[in-house]
């Protein structure tokens, strides 16, 4: 399986959740209403970013989840480290 980087940056985020809603098993609010990255491997653990092993299916809906954010501050990265989003 494809390990890609997910990246929020705090001060782009407006906490809008868009991410969340398309993507709620990879990404939820923290108390100041930004985004935090989420690893389904790891239960408990959020971050700002990390790099995650996901199947075709869930890079696809990593990758909705931040061209759904209306501020373009979440960063998707392959392994190689080539930006895969925004382009």
């Amino acid at each position: 399986m494809p390990k890609i980087t997910v990246k929020v940056d705090p001060d782009l985020c407006i906490g809008a959740a868009s991410c969340v809603t398309v993507a709620p098993e990879f990404f939820i609010l923290n108390q100041d209403n930004k985004a935090l990255v989420l690893d389904p491997s790891s239960p408990g653990t959020k971050e700002f970013s990390r790099t995650v092993e996901v199947t075709e299916d869930q890079k696809d809906t990593i990758l909705l989840a931040a061209q759904s954010c209306p501020t373009l501050a979440i960063f998707v990265y392959d392994e190689e480290g080539n930006q895969l989003f925004p382009k």
